[in-house]
C-alpha cells in the first residue's frame, strides 16, 4: 500500500499494530461501512485514504442531503459527519439519521470547539466528537472504538436473541408438556407450574403459584409427598418416581380426563442452590421437579390384579384369592384358638341347562346363583368361583358344625326359588361338602380335599344336600382315585376285553346278531363289569376314549367276521354322550368301518333316550350323516327315559330295544302287559325291528312268540362271551 501524505498534519501507511498501538486491518474492517460526510473535498479524500489504509469500506458526501440519500441507498455502520456545512448542517442531518437510520452510528468531525457543540452533538446521538484537526491515530482510534462497541452490541443483541428464542422453545416445551413441570421456593410454596396444571388438576398456574404443595396432596399421601417436595438432594441421589395422589380443583366443572376427584402421579424432584458448589443449609433457595399423571396405569394396574384375583364372568374372588385368605384366616385361627368351615359346593345338573339352552343362558344362570350366594353370607366370609359351576366358602369364626350347617341350610332355601332364562323357569340347587378346621384338616390343601370329598359324596346320595367329612370318606375317594388310575392304566395296558351277547331269532333259535359287552380283566379283582366302572369314567372324561376303543374293537371284529363268511350278522355297540357330542364322531366311525371292512348294515350304534334328548338336533344330524354311510341306529333300553316321542319319526332309526324292566314281569305267555304290546304295535306301525332285552325264561319266550318279536336277548338265550367262541356260535348259526 502506498504512503501519503495529507492535511492532517502526518504521513500514514499501513501500521504495526504491536508499534502503534492501533487497530489493524482485519476482516471485520473490511465489513465495516465508514460514510465521510464533509463539504471539503480534500477532507474527505484524506480520509478516505486513511480508511482505506485500515481496510475499512468507505462512502463519500458533500452535504447533508447526500450523505442522506446515500443512507437511503445502503446500510452504513459509520458516519463521519462534519457540523457546519451549508444548506444542511450536520445537526439536521443527526435528526434524520435518528429518525430514519437508527441503526447507523455518528462520530462528529468539527473545527467547532465550543462546549455547546461538542453537548449538543453528543445529545443528538453522536458517539463520539473530533476537533479538526486531528491525528491519523486518534481518529483510528475512535473509529475503532465505534466499531468494537457495535461490535459488542450486535453480540450482546444476538445472544439476547438467542435466550428469547430459546425461552420461547423453553416456554412452549415446558406448557406442551404432558407432565407437570414445577419450582418451589426454600417454603414449600410453588413459584412456577407449567400450564399443563390446568387440564390434569383445573387450577390456571397463576392460581397456584404462592400455593403450598400441601394443598394439592391428598391427606392420606402428605407424609410420602413431604419427602418428594421437600427434596434437598440432587443427583442421582434426588427422588426419582415418587407415587401419591394430587386432589382437583373442587368445582361444578367436570373434566373430561378424569373420573375422581384425585389424580396419581410419579414425581421427581432435585434440590436448588443459589451457588451449584455450595450445598449447605443456607444455600438452598427451593425445589424443581416433574410430576408425572400415571393415573390410568394405575387404572390398569388395578384391573390387571383384580382380573388375577377375580372371577370375571361373576366377580367373586378367584382360586388364588380363596386361598390366600383361607391361609390367613388359618393362621388367625392357629392363633386364637378359634374354628372355620371350608365348604365345597357343586351345582346339580348344570351342564343340562348349559347343553340345552344354550352358554349365554349358562353364565347368566351362573351371575344370578353367585348373587344370591353371597346374599347368604357374611362380611367377613369369602366365597370363590373355581371352576365351571364350583363354588369355595370360607367361613371363619364359627362355634361349632351347627353354624355351618345353618349356612348351607340357608344357602338351599334361598335358592329354592327357580331362576327364569329364556322363558324357562330352571331350579337350581348345590351338593355342598364341609371340612372344618382344625378337626378336618391343618393345611389349606387339606381342607379343601376333604370338602370336595365329602361334596362327591353327597352326590353320590342323590345331591342337593350337604355333607359334613368324615374319616371312612376318605377309603372311597381312595378307591375312587385308585379306580381312577387303574382305568387310565388298563387303556395303556389292553386290559380291556369285548365280550358278545348273541341277540336270536326266538322263532327259529337263529342266532341274528351280537351285542358288543365291555370287560375289564383287572389285573387283581378279576374280571370287572361296567356298572362298576363306567360312571366314574363317564365323571372323568375317560369315556371318551374307552367308546373310541370299543368302537375300534367292534370294527375290527367285524372285519374277522366278514373274512370267514359271517358278515350277514349285525354287532351292536353301545354309545355314550360324551362320545356323540365329539366334533369328529361320525368321521371316527366311518374311517374306522372303511379300515376295518364292515359293510353297510353290519354295525349298529345303540344310544339311550335320556342322552338323545340332551341335544336332539345334534344327535338327528349325526345319526342321518351316519345312516348315509350305512350305520344302523338302534334305542336302547326304550321306555324308561323321558322323551317326547316325537324324536322317533326325527331319527333314522332302525331297532327299539325293549328295557329289561317291562320283561322282567312276564311270566308266561298268557300274561297281559299292556306297555309291551303297545311297544311292538307302535314298531311294527313304523316298520322298526324290536329286541327285547332280558329274557330268562321260557315263558317270557313264549309270551315274546305270541306277540311276534322275533328277535330277544338274555341270560337263557346266550351269555356274554369271548370273541373266540362268538365266532364258533356264528359259524354253526344256531343257538
Amino acid at each position: 500500500m502506498k504512503t501519503s501524505v495529507s492535511w492532517l498534519g502526518a504521513s500514514y501507511g499501513p501500521l504495526d499494530d504491536q508499534r502503534q498501538g492501533e487497530v489493524p486491518e482485519t476482516a471485520e474492517n473490511k465489513e465495516t461501512t465508514v460514510l465521510v460526510v464533509d463539504d471539503e473535498p480534500r477532507m474527505r479524500e484524506s480520509v478516505r485514504d486513511l480508511l482505506d489504509a485500515y481496510g475499512y469500506t468507505c462512502l463519500l458526501a458533500g452535504s447533508g442531503r447526500e450523505a442522506l440519500r446515500r443512507l437511503d441507498e445502503r446500510p452504513v455502520d459509520l458516519m463521519l459527519l462534519d457540523l457546519n456545512m451549508p444548506e444542511m448542517d450536520g445537526f439536521q442531518v443527526m435528526q434524520q439519521v435518528r429518525k430514519r437510520h437508527p441503526d447507523t452510528d455518528v462520530v462528529v468531525v468539527s473545527g467547532e470547539t465550543t462546549f455547546e457543540s461538542a453537548t449538543e452533538a453528543l445529545r443528538q446521538g453522536a458517539q463520539d466528537f473530533l476537533r479538526k484537526p486531528y491525528a491519523p491515530d486518534e481518529l483510528s482510534r475512535v473509529i475503532g472504538s465505534v466499531v468494537h462497541k457495535r461490535r459488542l452490541e450486535r453480540n450482546i443483541h444476538e445472544v439476547h436473541r438467542r435466550l428469547e428464542a430459546s425461552e420461547q422453545r423453553y416456554r412452549f416445551i415446558v406448557n406442551n408438556s404432558p407432565d407437570i413441570i414445577y419450582m418451589l421456593d426454600d417454603r414449600g410454596r410453588f413459584s412456577f407450574i407449567n400450564e399443563r396444571v390446568t387440564a390434569l388438576l383445573g387450577y390456571t398456574p397463576d392460581e397456584v403459584v404462592g400455593m403450598h404443595y400441601s394443598d394439592l396432596v391428598h391427606e392420606d399421601d402428605l407424609e410420602k409427598a413431604r419427602f418428594a417436595f421437600d427434596e434437598r438432594r440432587t443427583g442421582s441421589r434426588a427422588s426419582q418416581n415418587v407415587e401419591f395422589r394430587l386432589v382437583c380443583k373442587s368445582g361444578p366443572q367436570s373434566y373430561r380426563y378424569f373420573e375422581s376427584r384425585s389424580i396419581t402421579i410419579e414425581l421427581s424432584a432435585m434440590g436448588m442452590y443459589r451457588d451449584r458448589a455450595e450445598r449447605l443449609e443456607q444455600g438452598f433457595v427451593g425445589t424443581y421437579g416433574v410430576a408425572r399423571d400415571i393415573s390410568e396405569r394405575k387404572r390398569a394396574e388395578e384391573i390387571i390384579n383384580y382380573q388375577l384375583y377375580h372371577d370375571l364372568l361373576t366377580k367373586l374372588p378367584n382360586r388364588a384369592l380363596f386361598r390366600d385368605r383361607l391361609s390367613l384366616a388359618i393362621s388367625r385361627a392357629r392363633r386364637s384358638g378359634s374354628r372355620l368351615a371350608v365348604l365345597f359346593l357343586d351345582m346339580d345338573r348344570f351342564k343340562v341347562v348349559n347343553d340345552s339352552l344354550g352358554h349365554l343362558a349358562g353364565d347368566q344362570l351362573l351371575q344370578t346363583v353367585a348373587a344370591r350366594l353371597d346374599a347368604c353370607l357374611r362380611e367377613s366370609d369369602t366365597l370363590a368361583r373355581v371352576g365351571g359351576d364350583e363354588f369355595n366358602l370360607l367361613v371363619p369364626d364359627i362355634d361349632g358344625p351347627e353354624d355351618v350347617a345353618r349356612v348351607a341350610r340357608k344357602i338351599m332355601d334361598r335358592l329354592k326359588e327357580p331362576v327364569v332364562l329364556e322363558g324357562y323357569e330352571v331350579f337350581v340347587s348345590f351338593s355342598i361338602g364341609i371340612a372344618l378346621f382344625p378337626e378336618d384338616g391343618q393345611s389349606m390343601d387339606t381342607l379343601v380335599k376333604h370338602a370336595d370329598m365329602a361334596m362327591y359324596h353327597i352326590k353320590g346320595r342323590g345331591k342337593n344336600g350337604y355333607e359334613f367329612f368324615s374319616d371312612h370318606m376318605k377309603a372311597h375317594y381312595h378307591r375312587q382315585l385308585s379306580l381312577e388310575n387303574g382305568i387310565r392304566r388298563a387303556l395303556d395296558e389292553r386290559q380291556f376285553e369285548l365280550f358278545y351277547q348273541p341277540q336270536v331269532d326266538v322263532c327259529d333259535q337263529r342266532v341274528c346278531g351280537m351285542e358288543a359287552l365291555l370287560r375289564w380283566n383287572h389285573p387283581e379283582r378279576g374280571l370287572v363289569l361296567p356298572g362298576d366302572f363306567i360312571p366314574l369314567a363317564e365323571e372323568t372324561g375317560l369315556i371318551i376314549n374307552i367308546g373310541s376303543w370299543v368302537l375300534e374293537q367292534a370294527c375290527r371284529e367285524l372285519g374277522a367276521w366278514n373274512r370267514e363268511g359271517l358278515g350277514d350278522r349285525v354287532l351292536a355297540v353301545n354309545i355314550s354322550a360324551a362320545q356323540l357330542e365329539e366334533p369328529d364322531f361320525e368321521q371316527r366311525v366311518v374311517e374306522a368301518m372303511k379300515h376295518h371292512g364292515v359293510g353297510r348294515g353290519q354295525l349298529e350304534l345303540e344310544i339311550t333316550e335320556n342322552v338323545l334328548m340332551q341335544d336332539m338336533d345334534q344327535a338327528v344330524t349325526k345319526f342321518r350323516n351316519l345312516a348315509s354311510h350305512g350305520v344302523r341306529v338302534a334305542v336302547d333300553d326304550f321306555g324308561i327315559g323321558y322323551s317326547s316321542l316325537s324324536y322317533l319319526k326325527s331319527l333314522p332309526l332302525n331297532t327299539l330295544k325293549v328295557d329289561r324292566s317291562f320283561i322282567s314281569d312276564i311270566r308266561s305267555r298268557s300274561d297281559k302287559n299292556s306297555i309291551v304290546t303297545a311297544i311292538f304295535a307302535m314298531a311294527r306301525e313304523l316298520e322298526l325291528e324290536v329286541v327285547a332285552e332280558g329274557v330268562e325264561s321260557q315263558g317270557q319266550v313264549d309270551y315274546l312268540k305270541r306277540l311276534r318279536c322275533p328277535k330277544a336277548q338274555g341270560f337263557l338265550l346266550g351269555r356274554p362271551m369271548q370273541a373266540e367262541q362268538a365266532r364258533e356260535i356264528l359259524r354253526r348259526g344256531l343257538h
